[in-house]
């Protein structure tokens, strides 16, 4: 986990804006539209230094393809307190035996929202496992959630194991739904905690 740190400490708000690096993205694995070799071969060519696919709830994507510009992720659903989040795990060993129980058990649980949004994994015990599988957790898009204190949200998580704030995303768009913090808001709050890793990506479905 410690190389993993450092290699995301490394890049730069730069890299993440003018699409060097990317670690948010999804593929038909779960319901994005793109096909995980081409978006990789696609990458490759563009010249990004890293890229993470991080399907909802699942590792299929990372169980067929490998390349040295390919980080392993996964986005999970789960409720914190009455705050429905994403919590995305980079770096894992997939196949570790403490993160087989919060995987999907079939390919709606990787699609429909309605399902997702009824998951009873337990964040603390999510971070454990990602954790113990050598990866890292990271708060995915965080100006998107109805929190009524975004940091009071992110102090919190730390306290349970927090490693990592998704700070540099395309908030404006983002689904055009009604947001209670902003892309600034986000950016203070990962500064405030210089322990947090900054990371970044489209959420490109």
């Amino acid at each position: 986990m410690k190389n993993l740190r450092e290699i995301l400490n490394n890049f730069t708000k730069e890299d993440y804006q003018n699409n060097l690096v990317n670690l948010h993205i999804h593929t038909t694995c779960s319901d994005g539209e793109g096909d995980y070799n081409q978006i990789v071969e696609s990458a490759k060519q563009k010249g990004y230094k890293l890229i993470a696919i991080t399907d909802h709830n699942t590792v299929e994507a990372h169980k067929n393809i490998q390349d040295e510009i390919l980080l392993t992720g996964v986005e999970f659903d789960c409720w914190f307190g009455y705050v429905f989040i994403h919590l995305i795990a980079y770096g894992i060993d997939i196949n570790h035996p403490a993160m087989l129980p919060f995987f999907a058990k079939n390919k709606a649980e990787t699609e429909a929202v309605i399902l997702r949004l009824f998951s009873k994994r337990n964040v603390k015990d999510l971070i454990d496992a990602i954790h113990k599988a050598g990866g890292i957790a990271v708060l995915a898009h965080p100006a998107c959630y109805w929190a009524l204190s975004l940091k009071n949200l992110v102090n919190n998580l730390i306290k349970i194991g927090l490693d990592g704030i998704e700070t540099y995303y395309p908030y404006p768009r983002f689904r055009k739904i009604v947001k209670f913090h902003t892309a600034k808001d986000v950016l203070k709050i990962a500064e405030k905690y210089p322990r947090l890793i900054k990371t970044g990506g489209t959420d490109f479905h």
